[in-house]
């Protein structure tokens, strides 16, 4: 099952190309950041803010706390796990932790 899942933004990689760097429980991914891309162009106001991830894209900006409570769900209902080993086993745009 594909979910949309919760992650920080940790560094921005490329910012004319739109692309970041997102921690989520531990995976470090880069992932497209067009979705949530600020509307001053100062792309480092992202860094350290929540994000859904979904296949790759930074879907919406969320609070820390609803993070926090959805990675908290998604573990109870044993999809924490399987999202996280999906996104490990995955070569396009997997960065080592």
């Amino acid at each position: 099952m594909c979910l949309g899942i919760p992650g920080q933004i940790i560094a921005i990689v490329d910012a004319q190309e739109q692309a970041g760097l997102v921690n989520v429980s531990g995976v470090k991914r880069e992932v497209n950041l067009a979705c949530v891309a600020p509307e001053d162009g100062d792309w480092n106001v992202l860094v350290g803010r929540w994000t859904l991830v979904h296949v790759g894209f930074a879907m919406s900006l969320i609070d820390e706390e609803e993070a926090q409570r959805t990675l908290e769900i998604l573990a109870e209902l044993g999809e924490l796990q399987e999202e996280l080993a999906a996104m490990t086993n995955t070569d396009t745009g997997q960065v080592s932790p």
